[in-house]
């Protein structure tokens, strides 16, 4: 007697308590249930309407999960006779040999979270979102990473040498909140650079923007709260705040930054917001003066936080640095965060938060408790380098080279991709944006071409909530050599002419 498949939505399994949409849920466990063979090639999936009622979730949830499966070839559409599960490609095969490993594996992280908090639950979630271990050289054309093929590694050495054979590395506890003249240091530069108001006791060192943003919305926030967040947003920020248990709310951005109008219409009892208002993370908007005067307003008359992630406004090609949205606040409501992983180097693990006046001695009372900061040879290294001007040259440099590689990358890229993206300038930051010209293509397929071809490509809508009308992919160039570049471009165009040339043999 044939074995019995499941029914589909028996294979679903949907928590409306999760920050992951609902859509995004239904869209991961039927592709595990595809890869995994427990929806064999050729099995009929129900009409969106039927599935929808039997999850009890809107339609378009379960639209939109189907629309993306099929996108990435996990199913075919045959006409009006309905969706089918596409035949798997020999690697998806052996990714369901697999499966009873993996179903093992899934059981026993599920038995270990049943013993954990909610919370801690949540945080291993958000955790397994995230990028692991090493991430190596960097590969074209990877965001994010700096240019630490050309860091002053001999000035640098030199400061460290100095430190200790002079005997000034303290090596005994350090306070907390990081070193006095490294607090001094960062708010004398950001108060002339980026227009922010504080003294050396509301600087707090950290060891990046991830736990910065973690730290301050734990003191601040409460599980539960909700908290507005871009719509895209920077990941790490997302994974902090759904560890923490808050409500993320994702509100759209649009050419003047996050949309307070639509924050107010989705979520008005909000107790905090996540922006990045100097250089939207990652489609680069610059929140307008009008906008940030509303948003102050509403977090002041709300009683709500501002976290604000100036994570690379040093980088601005067309004019100087904008002033920073902590500059504005005179109802001290927003912690302003920054980090030296991108103006100096990612391995250095040193950032700051700035504190709201009212806070100090909040702050100051966590970090005691956490005991968390960076090594002291480290922050005496940074204090110097900022000091003795070699910070300000170091930026000075840098700004001209990234202005030269997103020159060079623009000429590779219109030149070689404008078949497939339409890609611009941008007046800030270490990336561009690529739209995708044919709507009807998938990101992940060019990211898969591309990954055949040694190139890394990161798709917008792995930054949104929502799926975008549109999507496009995001090219890093600060970490690149215009060669490098020129030569990962070539061979980007060979992967996806390729692709086109073997879909019309395929339609022939």
């Amino acid at each position: 007697m044939p074995k019995t498949r499941p029914p589909v939505h028996s294979l679903v399994l949907i928590d409306a308590s999760q920050a992951v949409p609902l859509w995004r849920q239904i869209y991961e466990q039927i592709r595990a249930a595809i890869s995994s063979g427990r929806l064999a090639a050729g099995v009929r999936l129900p009409a969106s309407r039927a599935l929808a009622s039997d999850l009890v979730v809107s339609r378009n949830s379960v639209t939109a999960a189907y629309a993306q499966l099929r996108a990435e070839g996990y199913l075919v559409q045959r006409g009006r006779v309905g969706t089918f599960v596409a035949t798997l490609a020999p690697d998806r095969v052996e990714m369901g040999a697999r499966a009873p490993r993996a179903r093992s594996k899934t059981a026993h992280t599920v038995a270990t979270r049943r013993q954990l908090s909610r919370v801690a639950a949540m945080a291993m979630t958000a955790a397994e979102r995230r990028p692991r271990g090493d991430r190596g050289l960097p590969v074209p054309f990877r965001i994010g990473d700096p240019a630490i093929d050309v860091f002053p590694v001999r000035v640098w050495s030199r400061l460290v040498a100095r430190s200790w054979r002079n005997g000034r590395v303290p090596l005994g506890y350090l306070d907390p909140a990081g070193s006095r003249t490294l607090r001094e240091a960062i708010a004398e530069y950001l108060s002339g650079s980026r227009g922010v108001r504080c003294e050396w006791q509301q600087v707090f060192i950290v060891s990046g923007t991830q736990q910065a943003v973690d730290l301050a919305i734990r003191l601040v926030l409460s599980p539960g709260d909700a908290v507005w967040i871009e719509d895209p947003c920077y990941s790490g920020a997302r994974s902090a705040i759904d560890a923490s248990g808050l409500t993320a709310v994702s509100v759209p951005v649009d050419g003047e930054g996050i949309s307070v109008d639509d924050g107010l219409r989705l979520e008005p009892k909000a107790r905090g917001v996540y922006v990045t208002p100097s250089h939207q993370f990652p489609l680069g908007a610059v929140m307008s003066v009008s906008r940030r005067m509303a948003l102050l307003g509403w977090a002041a008359s709300a009683d709500a936080w501002i976290i604000e992630d100036d994570y690379d406004s040093e980088f601005r090609y067309a004019s100087r640095p904008l002033p920073s949205l902590q500059g504005l606040d005179e109802q001290g409501r927003v912690i302003y965060v920054g980090t030296f992983s991108k103006t100096l180097f990612p391995g250095l693990r040193v950032g700051y938060l700035v504190s709201p006046p009212g806070l100090v001695d909040a702050f100051q009372a966590a970090f005691a408790l956490g005991g968390r900061y960076a090594s002291a040879d480290a922050q005496l290294v940074v204090t110097e380098f900022i000091t003795e001007g070699h910070f300000e040259r170091h930026l000075r440099r840098m700004r001209a080279l990234y202005a030269a590689r997103q020159a060079a990358l623009l000429t590779y890229a219109q030149g070689q991709l404008s078949e497939w993206l339409d890609v611009s300038p941008s007046a800030a930051g270490l990336h561009l944006i690529g739209w995708i010209r044919d709507r009807g293509s998938s990101a992940a397929k060019i990211i898969e071409r591309a990954a055949e071809a040694g190139v890394e490509l990161r798709a917008l809508s792995h930054y949104t909530q929502r799926m975008p009308k549109h999507d496009a992919i995001l090219l890093g160039y600060a970490a690149f050599t215009p060669a490098v570049m020129e030569a990962a471009t070539r061979r980007l165009r060979g992967a996806l002419a390729g692709r086109r040339a073997s879909g019309a043999r395929a339609r022939a």
